[in-house]
């Protein structure tokens, strides 16, 4: 398994204050990582730091073969590429249906051939099991549902990583464990998960290696 992610003693600042300092880990490729902790811990910082949402100035990063320390900005779509991104809200498009919002994605990362795009948007609605609901806008369905359409999306241009922040922070439990289900499932098909929470019966049910983010550190557990 190659290492697609590596932190030496990186500190990680949000408007000059310092979140978390001194981390360091690795995750693998078809790794399953939890990041847990408090509100305002420091998770949702960390997993912004790996696609370049919040750059990195101190200590080494290396995600991919990008170092995160030196990457120039013309390079971060393609950092972006190769991750997919599962977020607590959701974020589609409510104007148009699950299959307009994949499409989306697929025409702004340069997809040209209608034939391979609907081939791939039928691969990754299979794969989370709403291959029967492309044709419904996003009010019509509920969260659980939503949110696979997200990991859907996430899945798109078969990334390496993917990197769920709180993905079950708005669902029920039983929805919740179908989403961690859903996310193990891809971690064994080879793609790497780092998934946010702070909802330790998960942790426990479908178990991983853990980091946590505690008083400005990242301890693992």
């Amino acid at each position: 398994m190659g290492n697609i992610v590596k932190y030496r003693d990186v500190e990680i600042l949000r408007q000059e204050h310092i979140v978390l300092r001194n981390i360091s880990f690795d995750i693998n490729d078809g790794e399953f990582l939890y990041l847990i902790g408090k509100v305002g811990s420091g998770k949702s910082s960390l997993l912004k730091s790996i696609y370049c949402e919040i750059p990195v100035s101190i200590g080494s990063a290396q995600v991919f073969d990008y170092d995160l320390t030196k990457i120039k900005r013309k390079a971060i779509p393609m950092l972006r590429r190769e991750i997919g991104i599962v977020f607590q809200d959701f974020q589609l498009l409510t104007d148009r249906n699950v299959y307009e919002n994949l499409r989306f994605v697929l025409d702004a990362t340069g997809w040209k051939k209608r034939t391979e795009i609907d081939e791939r948007i039928e691969e990754v609605l299979k794969q989370v099991g709403m291959l029967n609901k492309s044709y419904k806008m996003p009010h019509e369905l509920s969260g659980g549902e939503q949110q696979r359409i997200v990991i859907a999306r996430a899945l798109l241009n078969k990334p390496r990583l993917i990197l769920a922040d709180e993905p079950t922070g708005n669902l029920d439990p039983e929805t919740s464990e179908q989403i961690v289900y859903h996310l193990h499932q891809i971690s064994a098909n080879g793609t790497a998960v780092i998934m946010s929470t702070h909802n330790l019966s998960l942790v426990n049910q479908f178990p991983g290696r853990v980091l946590m983010c505690d008083n400005k550190k990242l301890i693992i557990t």
